[in-house]
């Protein structure tokens, strides 16, 4: 449930508030960033609730007390009904701009990182994404640099200013991958970690969590709880395709998942048309659909030399593909009413 304060409620009416709750033995946790104060009550509930209504129905200050049917209590758009923006060293996922992240599968090198870093830069990207830890279906290919990879990126970023986004892949590379990266990406895989999904909601970091392969969106919600109710509220979904019987291509991208999970949840979206398609060839065309349906940004591979890479390859867009995309996704953005602002400098 939610306790909904009136607007100019003092703190100490919500303190005492938040106080009876820890009483009964459930948990409160205030929204941030509204313009009154909401307070969810979390928690297994062992009395009736209409009864825990009437109860907070009666503290001073409390305009009103709603029951919040969504399982995806912290996530749902009852407790929170504006759309949230994750700002990551200033760069906003959400609102009216759509955000571009790009880069390789792979960190290979300081050499290749700082090439592509410095291209997507140009051309208006908001953020740098590279693998430093890779989960690979066979044990034989390659894993990742590991941390050397985390100290390219980290060096990347020092040159552009581009935020990094990197996978973590289990809870003992939380505390590692957090002193390098911006954002830590939750793989497909790891979807329904919830070890994971923990520590990384402890970890103060903003996080990516990709929705799994035979996942459903509200599979995908519910692992979002997960780290929001760890009391991290900066959580981006991203739709990165699902498992059906169609294998044309990697993956079938969800394209209804964007504008369900956009009534249903406050969180911003994002789309990976890179690993939905698996083939360069399909990627600027899913992703212009998924800013035409609601998307908050895109996150795309891109690599100097595909047929080189030490993974993915195949969906991996070359430097030119990559500028022809951002400039069909402007187009795009601008004709649903939203922005892709070009951040063009001379690094």
């Amino acid at each position: 449930m939610i306790i909904i304060m009136e607007p100019g409620a003092p703190d100490e009416q919500v303190r005492a508030i938040e106080e009876d709750i820890s009483h009964i033995g459930l948990r409160p946790f205030i929204n941030p960033g509204v313009e009154r104060k909401v307070i969810a009550v979390l928690g297994e509930v062992d009395i009736s609730k209409a009864e825990l209504v009437e109860h907070f129905s009666t503290f001073p200050g409390v305009a009103r007390v709603d029951l919040i049917s969504d399982l995806w209590k912290l996530a749902s758009r009852t407790y929170h009904p504006a759309d949230t923006i994750v700002r990551v060293n200033g760069v906003p996922v959400g609102g009216e701009q759509i955000t571009v992240m790009a880069g390789p599968c792979s960190v290979e090198s300081r050499e290749q990182t700082l090439e592509i870093a410095h291209y997507v830069k140009n051309l208006g990207a908001g953020f740098l994404r590279g693998g430093a830890f890779k989960p690979r279906s066979s044990p034989y290919s390659f894993q990742g640099m590991g941390e050397d990879g985390l100290k390219i990126l980290s060096d990347a970023r020092d040159e552009t200013g581009l935020p990094i986004v990197t996978e973590v892949m289990d809870t003992h590379e939380v505390d590692l991958v957090a002193r390098y990266a911006d954002v830590l990406q939750i793989g497909a895989r790891n979807m329904q970690n919830y070890a994971l999904l923990k520590s990384v909601g402890q970890s103060g970091r903003a996080v990516l969590l990709k929705r799994g392969m035979g996942s459903r969106v509200k599979d995908l919600l519910m692992s979002a709880e997960y780290i929001l109710s760890e009391g991290n509220p900066n959580v981006i979904l991203c739709e990165r395709g699902i498992t059906t019987f169609e294998n044309s291509t990697r993956n079938t991208t969800d394209i209804n998942a964007i504008p369900v999970l956009k009534q249903w949840t406050h969180l911003p979206v994002v789309l990976d048309p890179s690993h939905s398609t698996g083939d360069w060839r399909y990627v600027e065309p899913i992703a212009l659909a998924g800013i035409a349906c609601g998307a908050d940004g895109i996150i795309v591979e891109v690599h100097h030399d595909p047929q080189h890479a030490m993974s993915d390859g195949m969906q991996s867009l070359k430097p030119d593909k990559f500028e022809h995309l951002m400039a069909a996704s402007r187009k795009v953005a601008e004709a649903v009413g939203r922005r892709l602002d070009a951040c063009k400098q001379n690094i």
